[in-house]
């Protein structure tokens, strides 16, 4: 009995790897269909490239000054960064932001004084509190030199005539 479950499983996984070997795509198949793309790319003509020698030359200026006249005035960029560049550094400065002011946060609430006659080291205890107070004064000058470079970057995008959902104010 045994032996008739083994040749039964033997020959079911026999029959699976058989069935899923023949659905496959064999080998040839796929370097032949890798030539056929890259015969397809090198068929696509190339790229035009165009040169001074290929314009036309300059007009009268008197034809210029009217189109020139005639133009509206092109938007001006004050960068060359895409949405996603301005999303990706306005993201990164406000987890700057965040991140110090989890620090601030967490140093803020070790700041404890206590009555420096009730305590062996008292005094020396508040002197470090102290100092510890004076580090949180220091970090909150950072921040807001951070959140003012954060409005600046947020302003930036803003006229770079990208709308509120990259920089989101």
């Amino acid at each position: 009995m045994r032996q008739m479950h083994r040749k039964i499983e033997y020959l079911a996984g026999l029959a699976f790897l058989l069935a899923s070997v023949s659905w496959g795509q064999s080998l040839g198949d796929v370097a032949r269909q890798q030539r056929q793309n890259q015969q397809a790319k090198k068929d696509q003509a190339a790229p035009k490239v165009i040169t001074n020698e290929d314009l036309p030359e300059h007009q009268a200026t008197d034809d210029s000054e009217e189109t020139n006249q005639n133009r509206e005035p092109a938007p001006h960029s004050h960068s060359s960064k895409s949405a996603e560049q301005w999303k990706e550094q306005i993201a990164a400065q406000k987890q700057t932001i965040e991140m110090l002011q989890r620090q601030m946060d967490r140093l803020s609430a070790t700041i404890h004084y206590v009555e420096a006659n009730r305590y062996y080291n008292g005094a020396q205890h508040n002197l470090r509190q102290e100092q510890k107070e004076a580090e949180v004064g220091r970090m909150q000058d950072q921040m807001e030199m951070q959140k003012k470079r954060l409005d600046e970057m947020q302003e930036a995008a803003r006229k770079d005539g990208f709308g509120n959902a990259v920089y989101d104010p």
